[in-house]
């Protein structure tokens, strides 16, 4: 796994300075400490850092250029089909130097030009300059598993795989785009295309991009559709998954380097491993998290597929240990990113590199195959819908909710919170449930400038256009879509960041394309069956995994930040919050902000995530802003 950066000047002639690419890539040298590279030539310049797994020798070297020099390129990822394409380009008269997947994609872009995306098969995001057209290609991979950022003025275009390597540019301005600023409190990260950054953006999953003299063209190279197309008996299609997902994961077996696997003791991990296990001789390398508080700790599952599979195993259990790293969370994330599973993700990286340069995750089959417990949730919630008329359920569920909402019955409270989300059609509804910061919360909590900024703009116009931009009318297809283009995203910016912290390759086989597409035709009704989720998962795992994993209760990769706002992480969250803040005085009023805390630290409210989202916005504007 790599870093990249780059500008081009592509409405001047002004050279790039050799001494800012470098400066770009210095930033992000934990993506890639095996070597680095640049290359400028008048008014473009291309920088990379290298983190070796195939071919590990000079050869490799990026920026790369094609045999004739007229393209060169800087690639972060892996092509886990490169070694089949390359054989192809070899009975086309193409020749190779090296045997990494980097000269491969060279040379699909000499024979396909930009359609030679269709071809590649795995995670990526790289940029190629093309010096007969004068233009610069970018591109990213289909689910988003790799980050690419870019920042334009109209006369220059700028690039990286880290929004920091960016702002090394002085021409880079710093100002705070009041949207994502919203979405960030609704969602707990910025959804792409935007960032925190009025003038940076994210270049989406499945988009490409263009940039010349005639200027910058982004175009949609890759769509998964829901039209049901899977065909056969459940035990039919059972197996065809089972196949599907058992060369996926041989593909991304490949590696010149160490390589392990992540180990939660769910269904997703477990099954990666076992398979792993099948296709290898020698013991899988596994590695899981745990914490001494047993609500959270999933260490004892993670050892039952061990054993079973005897793996190589090795165990970290997170006591108390997120304040050191809090600092770090903020620094390696560049923008506000509140997911608090980043803490296990963190100390996972840090445990799996020091056994292994590349490991496999189980990260995908929840939004494949409907594994959420939102998703029973949101099939409850339209059961009631569906059996109550519009007319008596719009007005009255609403206020009958604003009415229980500050009981101090939680079970109260709770209720107050479905009745809210049954008052609205089920794509709002799907947002309310997939969302932070309840709307009530929110305007006592945004100061007044904030508001006026933030002005009309609406959070759910993300998921909104999603929900109905899905080729299907069955909602809980609709909503499995909407997470893969929304939801997803945040998973995996916090999986690559952490894991490049510790300069540690994550691969991903249940989120390979071929298994996206066959699972997005699989029918709904396969994947959540009467209140089973992940119901033909279980079945393809069925033959390989013992039943304790495939179902058990589902506990999520999460951290007990409820606990450490009331012990390890209080005075210094109640230090940033309320004395020595530097950001949240901006934005929001203290008095509503101090409720908040008040009513966490007496027990009476659980504000775990609203306060983790606050922290890591205060964390992240002392780092980047301030």
């Amino acid at each position: 796994m790599c870093g990249i950066a780059g500008k081009y000047n592509f409405q001047t002639d002004e050279p790039v300075s050799e001494s800012l690419i470098k400066a770009m890539c210095d930033r992000i040298v934990y993506r890639g400490p095996d070597d680095g590279g640049v290359y400028t030539e008048g008014n473009i310049g291309l920088g990379h850092r290298r983190l070796s797994i195939l071919d590990l020798s000079e050869l490799g070297h990026q920026p790369m250029s094609s045999q004739d020099g007229t393209v060169w390129i800087t690639f972060n990822g892996e092509i886990y089909n490169f070694q089949s394409l390359r054989q192809d380009l070899i009975s086309k008269g193409y020749s190779f130097k090296s045997n990494c997947d980097t000269e491969v994609i060279i040379a699909l872009y000499q024979e396909y030009g930009k359609t030679c995306l269709k071809y590649l098969r795995g995670m990526f995001a790289f940029a190629l300059w093309d010096k007969k057209n004068a233009s610069l290609f970018l591109a990213r991979d289909r689910i988003g598993k790799k980050p690419l950022f870019y920042c334009s003025d109209g006369k220059t275009f700028i690039f990286a795989s880290e929004i920091k390597a960016i702002l090394e540019d002085p021409l880079v301005k710093k100002e705070i785009c009041y949207e994502a600023l919203c979405d960030y409190f609704k969602y707990l990260y910025v959804p792409d295309p935007k960032t925190i950054y009025k003038n940076i953006w994210k270049l989406e999953p499945g988009y490409c991009l263009t940039c010349s003299k005639s200027g910058i063209k982004k175009e949609q190279y890759w769509d998964v559709s829901f039209a049901e197309k899977s065909r056969g008996s459940l035990r039919d299609i059972s197996e065809q998954l089972l196949s599907i997902l058992d060369e996926s994961v041989r593909l991304r077996m490949i590696s010149d380097v160490p390589l392990g696997a992540f180990l939660s003791g769910g269904i997703d991990s477990g099954g990666v491993v076992a398979l792993m296990a099948k296709q290898q001789s020698n013991p899988v390398t596994t590695c899981s998290i745990g914490f001494d508080d047993a609500d959270y700790d999933e260490i004892r599952f993670a050892r039952t597929v061990a054993e079973k599979f005897h793996t190589d195993h090795h165990e970290f259990t997170v006591k108390q240990k997120a304040a050191e790293i809090l600092s770090d969370l903020a620094y390696y994330f560049d923008e506000p990113f509140a997911d608090q599973s980043a803490v296990p993700t963190y100390y996972v990286s840090k445990l799996a590199r020091q056994k292994v340069t590349v490991a496999l995750s189980g990260d995908g089959g929840d939004e494949n195959f409907a594994g959420y417990e939102k998703y029973y949730l949101d099939d409850v919630e339209n059961s009631i819908r569906n059996c109550i008329p519009n007319f008596i359920r719009k007005p009255l569920f609403p206020a009958i909710s604003r009415l229980l909402a500050n009981s101090e019955h939680q079970l109260l409270r709770r209720g107050a919170t479905l009745l809210n989300t049954l008052g609205f059609e089920s794509d709002y509804g799907f947002y309310l449930t997939n969302t932070e910061f309840p709307a009530p919360v929110w305007d006592s909590i945004v100061n007044d400038d904030t508001r006026r900024k933030i002005g009309d703009y609406d959070p759910f116009s993300v998921t909104r256009y999603y929900y109905h931009k899905a080729d299907t009318d069955n909602h809980l297809s609709r909503i499995l879509y909407t997470d893969l283009k929304t939801y997803l995203t945040g998973i995996l910016v916090k999986v690559d960041r952490m894991s490049m912290a510790h300069s540690l390759e994550v691969r991903s086989p249940i989120l390979d394309q071929e298994v996206i597409e066959f699972a997005a035709g699989i029918p709904a009704a396969l994947k959540y069956r009467r209140g089973e989720k992940k119901y033909i998962l279980k079945q393809c795992f069925q033959q390989i995994l013992p039943d304790e994993i495939l179902y058990r209760k589902k506990m999520g990769f999460c951290a007990p930040i409820a606990d450490w706002f009331r012990g390890e992480i209080k005075n210094l969250t109640k230090d940033y919050f309320f004395y020595n803040n530097t950001g949240l005085k901006y934005f929001f009023n203290p008095g509503s902000l101090k409720n908040l805390w008040d009513q966490h630290q007496s027990g009476k409210r659980n504000h775990a995530s609203l306060l983790w989202s606050l922290l890591m916005f205060e964390l992240w504007y002392r780092r980047f802003m301030d």
